[in-house]
């Protein structure tokens, strides 16, 4: 049975100090403030974070370098057999293509998942791979496996200002400041590979509402057949703090108690796209092997 190591990177939401006690390992992703780089998990908290972004620093996001990548995957095949990792989705960053490419090089000993996730389902694939090995999985059919399952997921995010996603691009200026107006909402959805618009609602309130109504949609429809043996989870994100915080996972908590499985900050990548005060909530499904 092959010694698999599971690598992934920050935007999984998987910090350096989370990553022992899940048994798995990490690479940070740079995050660049005006100018400077910041390693997520090691040079900047997520408090600070948003401390930048609400004094109006001008913050991008990158990929790690292939030199990065390549030392990381040299330093697990000391110890591993064989190195599966799980990058954020192809159509959300370029690391999965790049890493890809390096990946040529290891004669199959590095396998790249593109299972086209991020942040909170992304976890999931790193916690179910980690599984995989541990039953005897090699790294080809862990990759096999996680691909062949990506859709069987979904995440929808509301915003509480359209200030990023106007400078993004994924907005027009005349349509945010239309939107800020009339308080409108969007809700978005990442169902595969990228972020897109799923509706337009006035206020908060009822942007929540239409998030908590598509993910009823998903479960008792596209993932009816898992739900129905209660092979789902659901998860609350968010980038809040404390008592907003609180107040978002106690409305998931009690609209999902059979399967709600907690909460996770949305990572730093998609944060910088939406700013403070963001929720959001995910479905995703069980692996058909893991569910014993």
């Amino acid at each position: 049975m092959a010694n698999v190591a599971i690598l992934t990177d920050t935007n999984s939401g998987i910090m350096p100090e989370d990553a022992g006690a899940l048994g798995v390992h990490v690479i940070l992703m740079p995050i660049i403030i005006d100018g400077k780089i910041y390693l997520e998990g090691k040079d900047i908290t997520y408090r600070q974070f948003f401390e930048f972004q609400e004094s109006g620093c001008d913050i991008s996001t990158s990929q790690p370098s292939v030199g990065d990548m390549k030392k990381t995957f040299d330093e697990l095949l000391k110890s591993y057999d064989e190195v599966v990792f799980i990058p954020m989705s192809s159509g959300l960053s370029g690391t999965c293509q790049s890493a890809t490419i390096l990946a040529e090089d290891y004669d199959g000993k590095v396998q790249v998942v593109n299972n086209q996730r991020i942040s909170v389902t992304m976890k999931q694939s790193v916690l179910d791979a980690k599984a995989l090995a541990d039953k005897g999985y090699d790294a080809a059919k862990i990759k096999e496996i996680l691909e062949r399952e990506k859709f069987n997921s979904s995440i929808y995010i509301t915003v509480q200002t359209l200030k990023y996603l106007k400078k993004g691009g994924r907005i027009t200026p005349a349509a945010a400041a239309i939107g800020t107006l009339l308080k409108i909402k969007p809700v978005l959805q990442i169902q595969g590979d990228k972020l897109d618009s799923y509706a337009k609602v006035r206020g908060m309130a009822q942007a929540k509402t239409a998030m908590m109504k598509a993910i009823d949609n998903d479960i008792h429809g596209r993932f009816a057949s898992f739900a129905e043996r209660g092979k789902i989870r659901v998860h609350a994100s968010h980038t809040l703090f404390d008592e907003e915080r609180d107040e978002w996972l106690d409305t998931v908590k009690a609209a999902y108690p059979e399967w709600y499985s907690g909460s996770e900050p949305l990572s730093m990548s998609i944060s910088t796209h939406i700013g403070y005060g963001s929720v959001a909530v995910t479905a995703t499904c069980y692996i058909p092997e893991l569910e014993d």
